[in-house]
């Protein structure tokens, strides 16, 4: 039986499942997988609306009754009851470390079983475990990989489908991803210096600091400049190049400037985003570090700002990272399944809307536009309005939007 547990307003139940590591060995290992369902008072028989977080390797946002926690709750309750999924790996839900007692091969194998095809399968055992004949699901960015995967591989258990900033490309098309999003960061720097101008001479100040005097940051890693250039993953979000800034004009020997700089761009909390972030994106084959290999050479530039790229130097400059450095490299060779099927997507019947931001810098449009093209039935909303953390500062509009759009309303 599940826990329950009072929110102001709220009902609050928390269940555990006990899942297999690999769906296609039931009788293996397993795996805990944790789920919170939230309704309100009077809407405990409302359908279940499944949240999918956006990641790979973060758990579900924890609510409260603040009307900002998560913004598009509110309007959730009121159609559904709402189930909040920490993925497997994350929060609640066996959480993933260094893996220690495994060989690198063995971690390799264990952590290949995390990417969205067996997040839609622990949807589908959970489903089937409280007997909900079917469902419905709101993807954010990653999330709406597994929206997609999920409409893909099980859309029988699906009653309609929502996604916001995420749907993925279609086919083996990793070099592709990167080569458009390394576009949208220089973009998105080149507008940074035009707001900020006087931070150009801060950040190439900086550089040579940190090229001639060791900083240290709170967790005992050097600051390296390829380090630092990462802060750019914050660009894409409606607030971060006012993060940046406030991070920049900080002095550099400053407590406030290292602490601000470690907590802006970390691995140590939630390591599956680096070591399956490339993978996440792989709908067959293999990815060989593709963000470092399509790498432009723009970057000999030290102004500029990398984004949301994964290298394998990460796994020496980010100490929480090291232990894992064999096994990211063993997951970047391995040839993946496919996350897509594009026979099924064309025959949906699954009412599916989505909001594809135009200038998302982690969700390229026109690979959202192309993909929404081959999915049967597919309604899109195309919106320069938001940043990809739409879903985070205006979820209530947004996610009232798609349920029209889906039910045929607007």
């Amino acid at each position: 039986m599940p826990d329950e547990v009072s929110l102001p307003g709220l009902v609050v139940l928390e269940h555990s499942f006990e899942i297999p590591l690999d769906h296609e060995d039931a009788g293996g290992e397993r795996i805990t997988v944790f789920a919170r369902e939230l309704a309100h008072p009077e809407g405990r028989d409302r359908p279940f609306l499944v949240f999918f977080q956006g990641g790979p390797g973060f758990e579900a946002a924890r609510a409260t009754r603040n009307p900002d926690s998560p913004a598009w709750l509110n309007r959730a309750l009121e159609d559904f009851r709402v189930l909040m999924l920490d993925q497997r790996g994350t929060g609640r839900s066996s959480p993933v470390g260094t893996l220690s007692g495994r060989t690198p091969e063995q971690q390799a194998e264990y952590l290949s079983k995390f990417r969205a095809d067996s997040i839609v399968r622990d949807a589908e055992w959970i489903r089937g475990d409280l007997g909900v004949e079917r469902w419905s699901v709101l993807g954010q960015s990653f999330g709406g990989f597994c929206v997609t995967s999920y409409l893909s591989m099980a859309p029988h258990g699906l009653r309609e489908a929502f996604i916001t900033g995420g749907l993925p490309p279609i086919g083996a098309r990793v070099d592709e991803v990167y080569a458009h999003t390394y576009a949208r960061v220089l973009e998105r720097s080149r507008r940074y210096y035009q707001r900020y101008p006087g931070d150009r001479e801060r950040v190439l100040h900086l550089h040579e600091l940190i090229a001639r005097d060791r900083i240290a940051l709170p967790s005992g890693d050097r600051l390296t400049w390829r380090r630092f250039r990462q802060l750019g993953q914050r660009l894409g979000m409606s607030d971060g190049a006012e993060h940046l800034h406030y991070i920049l004009e900080l002095p550099p020997d400053s407590p406030a400037f290292g602490y601000d700089v470690e907590a802006a761009v970390s691995f140590a909390r939630n390591p599956i985003y680096a070591v399956l972030h490339e993978a996440s994106w792989a709908d067959g084959g293999s990815t060989r570090w593709s963000a470092a290999r399509v790498l432009p050479a723009d970057y000999e530039a030290p102004h500029l700002f990398t984004g949301e790229h994964v290298y394998p130097w990460m796994f020496e400059d980010y100490g929480a990272l090291a232990p894992l450095r064999e096994v990211a490299e063993l997951l970047a060779r391995r040839e993946w399944p496919r996350l897509y099927d594009p026979e099924v997507l064309a025959g949906n019947e699954v009412p599916l809307a989505a909001a594809i931001y135009a200038e998302d810098m982690y969700v390229e449009r026109e690979f959202s536009e192309e993909t929404a093209s081959r999915i049967r039935g597919a309604k899109t909303w195309i919106t320069n309005e938001y940043q990809h953390n739409g879903l985070r500062v205006d979820g209530e509009r947004i996610l009232g939007r798609l349920i029209d759009l889906a039910r045929g309303r607007v």
